[in-house]
């Protein structure tokens, strides 16, 4: 079981099993969204148990994905594709080891100037 929260505590979640590898996504949106680029790890919605769900606040960023965060403090927890069995749970809102490690960099054609990618991943223009 894996254990996470927003920066207030205000939304927790639990993920059970193991988490998959994670992907960086440089797009514009998630760049936005997060900050910097959004490294998420896709879990099964039926493996996300949310606590605190009343603070969460979601925005449709697309007509395909809405972005969840916490109403209070703000933070940036999940990347939803609603049409899917799976969600991206933000890796930077979890608690503790994850046991797992970044796979690979997506939509690096749209990464920040202000930063190179040199960690030798692979890496998707889109």
């Amino acid at each position: 079981m894996h254990h996470g929260s927003c920066l207030c505590g205000a939304v927790r979640f639990d993920v059970a099993g193991d988490l998959p590898p994670p992907d960086a996504c440089h797009c514009t949106k998630c760049r936005k969204h997060s900050g910097h680029f959004f490294a998420s790890t896709e879990v099964k919605k039926n493996r996300l148990t949310l606590h605190g769900g009343e603070h969460l606040r979601w925005f449709a960023s697309s007509e395909k994905v809405r972005r969840g965060f916490c109403g209070v403090c703000g933070s940036s927890l999940f990347f939803d594709p609603p049409h899917r069995d799976w969600i991206g749970v933000a890796m930077g809102a979890f608690d503790g080891p994850t046991q797992t490690h970044l796979h690979i960099h997506i939509f690096v054609a749209d990464k920040g100037d202000y930063y190179a990618i040199a960690d030798g991943l692979p890496q998707n223009a889109q």
